[in-house]
């Protein structure tokens, strides 16, 4: 395994961590979920991505059980959670100091943890003042239950605000966004987040590198079983497959596979590895449904190494969407 900071500070995380999302307390069984964890930690994974909303909270469950049923040691492994749609009302959503704040001792009373590495602010907040959520999150901090903070689907601009609000205030920064990237969805992450990196030392954790599995070459025009797109509330990624978009995606998906035959790896291998490339990107997020799935994915660091300037090129080729500043 390959360890990276994050973003400028100095937490060093995997560049592959395990995002537990809608898969632990729901797609998978309370075992398989052991084992895929186990089998993470084992290979060096040391990041375990959550959220306060995955499964109504079975997520945490689930993570804090299998956690501390392996007594691991708390400082060997990474664990953060996200913030903003808790529950039904409506002080239980979005970014105000009381959310943050009861939020996040909900989450650790589910994940059985004193404390989270890193606590994201799951999108932005147009009600909550900035200076409240990053005062906020400067509390959590301080009180011992959360050591870092990030954001998660913020804008450039709204990142930039709370850097600037935490220096002027002499409060906590956060370090990190948690974006959306793969080979279709580039945009932010190569051209937004790089400037961020070097000017206030915000890195990216990024997920979603397979496009829920759209970039695998198992939809091919079709919906196999089982498969996300088969999930009732993944309608959006059947509808999706079967749009103009998506099979156009998935006609350069199988573009892709020469490529990949010729370094000897899977299309979802090179994916992944073309994610960890991006420059200020600190870890990948895996989202897998069996021990066996991970294993696959793991591929992907022997993959990195050989992914030379001009087989990038190659892939920019092919793809057709590089993006390009705006300057």
């Amino acid at each position: 395994m390959k360890y990276r900071n994050l973003g400028k500070s100095g937490l060093r995380v995997s560049c592959l961590g395990l995002g537990t999302w809608v898969t632990f307390g729901s797609q998978i069984s309370d075992e398989t979920a052991e084992d895929v964890l186990t089998v993470a930690y084992e290979h060096g994974i040391n990041l375990f991505d959550t959220t306060e909303v995955y499964a109504a909270g079975k997520a945490e469950r689930t993570l804090g059980n299998i956690l501390k049923s392996k007594g691991w040691r708390r400082s060997s492994y990474v664990i953060t959670t996200k913030i903003f749609g808790g529950g039904q009302a409506e002080t239980e959503r979005g970014l105000s100091r009381k959310h943050i704040i009861e939020g996040l001792r909900e989450s650790l009373e589910r994940l059985q943890l004193g404390y989270v590495d890193i606590v994201f602010a799951n999108r932005s907040d147009p009600n909550s003042p900035m200076e409240e959520i990053v005062r906020a999150m400067t509390y959590v901090i301080n009180q011992g239950l959360a050591l870092y903070w990030g954001t998660s689907r913020w804008g450039a601009t709204e990142i930039m605000e709370a850097y600037s609000v935490a220096r002027q205030f002499n409060l906590i920064p956060p370090v990190c966004e948690q974006v959306e990237h793969h080979l279709f969805q580039r945009e932010k992450v190569e051209m937004q987040l790089p400037e961020l990196y070097h000017k206030i030392g915000v890195g990216s954790v990024t997920w979603s590198p397979l496009a829920c599995g759209l970039i695998t070459s198992k939809y091919d025009g079709r919906i196999p079983d089982p498969c996300r797109a088969t999930i009732k509330s993944y309608q959006w990624l059947k509808d999706k497959v079967h749009s103009e978009d998506g099979k156009k995606q998935q006609a350069k998906v199988m573009d892709l596979l020469p490529i990949a035959h010729q370094l000897g790896c899977t299309v979802a291998q090179l994916a992944i590895a073309w994610c960890l490339r991006s420059e200020g990107v600190s870890s990948v997020l895996l989202g897998v449904s069996s021990a066996e799935q991970l294993i696959e994915h793991l591929g992907a660091l022997q993959v990195l190494s050989q992914l030379t300037p001009q087989t990038v090129t190659e892939i920019d080729g092919l793809l057709g969407n590089k993006p390009h500043s705006k300057k």
